[in-house]
């Protein structure tokens, strides 16, 4: 073992917990903040559905909705109204007991405007959130909105505790938490770890798991290793016991030892992509977005950077996914160099002194801001090499993940890199087309009145032939004026310790894990 991985994986045990009953799971980034309503970032999310709940709940096949803090619901015949009757004896870690108004003043702070919410637009049009009695909550929109129960189950629509946001007020979800997640908030050292210990009286959790009391585990440590070799040798010599973050390079190898178990599930969607800031110099003009998507060689990156264990992307969105249109698979722009080349020529970008290319005083040269510390910095290298063949001299400006955020919603770039999860074409395209989400998430800064009016199509449609032609207009909109260079589709893969019982991968915003309750060492 080189010296620096062992001082890694040393220094990473002097944080791990000691007991049996205790887990450590490495990851790569930390977040932003753990505030529901305001970070977007995966990593927020996995460690929010262990600390918070969400009314309604997914299932692992990503496509089934179960209870949640709600027993059941109905929905009106015209698609306005959902009546949510929650279970009895919810608890906050606190002990307080949560009634239907903790859920609406969590709805209400979520699509609030001062709340600055980057996800308000999840909630719906809301006409009206309100609790008849503390065991029902009344959800009135106003117009139909086919996904509202899906975009419930996210993360974005914990409950949370008004007394604990008040208190804590900008500090909430940095200093502490108060959720009835079946665990409890203890410490976050940002960058370092973040621990959450067992909530004793939780019995409120999905049907669907087996477990239907409090974790079997006591305590959790989510441990911030941004180096994948230290993560992988932490696997390995047990100092971690499960995480979903070992590099492509390693899961050959991870699979033959005999103390792990490795588990995939490609029951959902996560895709890697560059994005552009379609107004600002250089990369406002299409043919420059075009030449870019021509000039990556996807398949190679697939292989040499992410070792087979994906699969390249000429796609926004998996063509697996629901409301894909077919019709657009023959006009995907893939790998051709030399096209990429002919069309920044008779676009007038031609080659400086240095090979790089400019235009009326403009140097061809973006950009990218990526996060630091992650698999970003070998794939922004890639694209970066590979643009330098056809004279695009991509520049590269990394963050750490507990700024990253806040950098990319500014107008100070031209490209940034992003993955991100979805479960339909309507979830994707809502997330980053609308043009209510600029600057963030709609970081493009895609501002399309007709792209709007068929988002508000798709997501009023009250049958699936309407939904799918307004969404497949989309699609041929955003492609046709490659906003994105889409880089790959990235399967569920999750490695754990063979003595732990096998987990069951969890897709929903990507957080592997979901609630952690089927988490348990074999007997």
């Amino acid at each position: 073992m080189k010296k620096s991985l062992l001082y890694g994986a040393i220094a990473l045990a002097l944080a791990l917990p000691a007991s049996a009953q205790e887990i450590n799971i490495v990851r790569e980034v930390d977040s932003n903040n753990y505030d529901p309503h305001k970070s977007t970032a995966r990593s927020a999310s996995e460690v929010l559905f262990m600390l918070g709940d969400t009314l309604v709940s997914l299932e692992p096949d990503m496509s089934t909705l179960t209870d949640g803090l709600a027993k059941d619901w109905e929905v009106s015949d015209d698609g306005l109204t959902y009546t949510f009757h929650l279970k009895d004896g919810i608890k906050f870690c606190d002990g307080r007991e949560m009634t239907a108004e903790d859920v609406v003043y969590s709805f209400e702070r979520w699509i609030d405007p001062e709340t600055n919410s980057p996800v308000a637009w999840r909630a719906g049009e809301v006409k009206s959130i309100t609790a008849p009695d503390p065991k029902t909550v009344k959800y009135e929109l106003e117009a139909p909105f086919s996904e509202l129960l899906y975009q419930l189950t996210q993360s974005f629509a914990t409950v949370v505790d008004k007394n604990n946001v008040e208190e804590l007020g900008d500090d909430f979800g940095v200093t502490g938490f108060n959720g009835t997640g079946p665990f409890c908030w203890q410490e976050w050292l940002p960058r370092d770890r973040l621990t959450m210990t067992r909530h004793e009286e939780y019995n409120w959790g999905p049907g669907f798991y087996e477990n239907k009391g409090a974790p079997h585990m006591a305590a959790i440590t989510w441990q911030i290793v941004p180096e994948g070799n230290t993560r992988t040798v932490a696997l390995m010599t047990n100092q971690s016991q499960i995480t979903q973050y070992i590099p492509a390079i390693a899961l050959k190898q991870v699979q033959q030892a005999p103390t792990l178990e490795m588990v995939r599930s490609d029951a959902a969607f996560w895709t890697y992509f560059i994005g552009f800031k379609i107004d600002k110099p250089s990369v406002e003009d299409p043919a420059v977005r075009k030449a870019i998507n021509l000039a990556v060689d996807q398949e190679a990156l697939a292989r040499d950077i992410m070792f087979d264990e994906v699969t390249p992307a000429y796609s926004y969105i998996s063509e697996n996914a629901l409301d894909w249109d077919k019709s657009l698979e023959d006009k995907l722009l893939r790998y051709d160099p030399e096209e990429a080349k002919r069309i920044l020529d008779e676009a007038g970008w031609m080659p400086g002194s240095d090979g790089v290319r400019e235009k009326d005083g403009v140097r061809l040269a973006p950009v990218a801001y990526i996060q630091g510390g992650s698999t970003w910095q070998g794939l922004a290298e890639f694209v970066q090499a590979e643009l330098l063949k056809v004279g695009i001299g991509m520049q590269i400006q990394t963050f750490d993940a507990t700024v990253f955020w806040g950098k990319i919603s500014t107008q100070e770039f031209d490209m940034f890199g992003m993955s991100y999860p979805y479960i339909s074409a309507g979830d994707a395209l809502n997330l980053y087309f609308l043009s209510g989400n600029i600057p963030t998430p709609n970081r493009m800064n895609w501002n399309d009145p007709e792209t709007d009016e068929w988002l508000a199509e798709g997501r009023h449609a009250t049958d699936d032939n309407t939904r799918a032609e307004a969404y497949a207009k989309v699609l041929n909109k955003v492609h046709d004026a490659a906003v994105w260079l889409p880089l790959y589709h990235e399967p569920m893969t999750i490695v754990q310790s063979a003595e732990l019982e096998t987990v069951v991968p969890h897709n929903i915003y990507g957080a592997g894990l979901y609630k952690g309750l089927d988490l348990k060492f074999r007997e």
